[in-house]
């Protein structure tokens, strides 16, 4: 009996996709720039076919998309030929009406509001639970979006979210923009993005956002209340999405569901343009800012979660080293040794710490008891 089964739901499943495949592919010679989709049609589209489908109209004109599932479709058809020169502009007004007319039906199925979904929400107010938790930088955008939607220039305070809008197809800047065009509706819109976004976390950026910033300069007090270990990934960040490989438990596990992180084979190709480069010089200089507070400022443990035993191992002595302390141990000897700060000093004792510092000590022993060693795989 199990063998007819398992034919049956074989079959079962490839009459599925093939259905999936085949609704998509009476629009293949479908010509976008002539003639309109029907909303009707539309409707009837699951969620990921109306994504690849907004992917068949860009990628027409040769789009390369972020999104993995989008650019993996695009890239096994055969007519897909990707054209890194891609620009908006290519679009006409038809084609543009059609790709508003597919991400109509995408925000539809939407459980949450999302980036591109707020220009069909113009006339009605978002509810509470059409909110859900996103990264900082999302927010920043979701508020933004609003006034984008109008042609609000984000220049010369915000740069990246200026740069971020730049490249989207129905942004128009417009130099006369006031928020005084903004209707009730918009600004009650912008009132529940900006509590929802209050009740989930008051930082300006996090790990996820360095999209954003591939192009666009990042400032140092955007990190502010961003923990060390956010601020590590977010440095390795800029690395991930050229494509470097990560095999160590805390990188792997984040970058490794990201849609967009895709590892290169060659690692000697994971190169930095030089806007990212100083991105990570500013994230570097700001977790020194912060291991110099160590003996002066009380830590949390929030700010100390996710770090490896090894790096905590090092800021707990660090707070010895600060005082000249001469290491037994010779790797953290040769550590410290190689700081700027450090002076050797053969007369510390450690009833020279402060109450400050007793007290940090005991918060990053806390946390090394539960943290996870940079060389152990987990494999679950």
């Amino acid at each position: 009996m199990k063998k007819p089964l398992i034919v049956f739901f074989t079959i079962l499943i490839f009459v599925i996709c093939s259905f999936g495949q085949n609704g998509l592919k009476k629009y293949q010679n479908f010509d976008f720039s002539k003639r309109l989709l029907s909303r009707a049609e539309l409707a009837k589209l699951e969620h990921e076919d109306l994504q690849k489908l907004r992917g068949i109209v860009f990628g027409k004109h040769g789009r390369i998309f972020v999104e993995k599932s989008i650019q993996q479709y695009l890239q096994s058809q055969s007519w897909y030929v990707p054209n890194a020169a891609y620009k908006n502009a290519s679009l006409n007004i038809t084609e543009r009406k059609n790709i508003d007319l597919i991400r109509e039906a995408e925000a539809a199925k939407h459980d949450y509001v999302e980036p591109g979904d707020l220009r069909f929400w113009m006339r009605k107010e978002i509810p509470e639970d059409k909110l859900a938790a996103n990264t900082a930088a999302t927010w920043r955008i979701l508020m933004a979006e609003i006034e984008a939607i109008h042609g609000k220039k984000f220049l010369p305070d915000e740069p990246w979210l200026q740069k971020y809008f730049e490249e989207r197809y129905w942004y128009k800047s417009n130099p006369k923009y006031s928020a005084k065009i903004l209707t009730q509706i918009e600004r009650k819109n912008l009132e529940a993005i900006n509590k929802a976004r209050d009740l989930d976390r008051k930082v300006a950026i996090s790990p996820g956002d360095m999209d954003k910033f591939q192009r666009a300069p990042l400032k140092a007090e955007m990190l502010v209340g961003l923990s060390l270990n956010e601020l590590r990934i977010m440095r390795n960040e800029f690395f991930a999405r050229r494509g470097r490989r990560y095999e160590t438990p805390g990188f792997r596990s984040f970058f490794e569901w990201q849609d967009w992180y895709r590892p290169i084979k060659d690692q000697s190709k994971v190169k930095l343009n030089p806007i990212e480069e100083s991105n990570v010089k500013v994230i570097e200089g700001y977790e020194r800012k912060i291991r110099e507070k160590i003996t002066d400022e009380p830590l949390t443990e929030e700010m100390l979660v996710g770090l490896f035993t090894e790096e905590l191992r090092v800021l707990r002595n660090e707070i010895y080293a600060r005082h000249g302390r001469i290491f037994g141990d010779k790797e953290l000897q040769k550590t410290f040794e190689a700081m700027d700060w450090y002076k050797p000093n053969p007369d510390f004792r450690d009833d020279q710490l402060s109450q400050i510092e007793r007290d940090n000590l005991k918060v990053i022993v806390e946390v090394e008891k539960n943290a996870v060693s940079k060389l152990e795989e987990i494999e679950g």
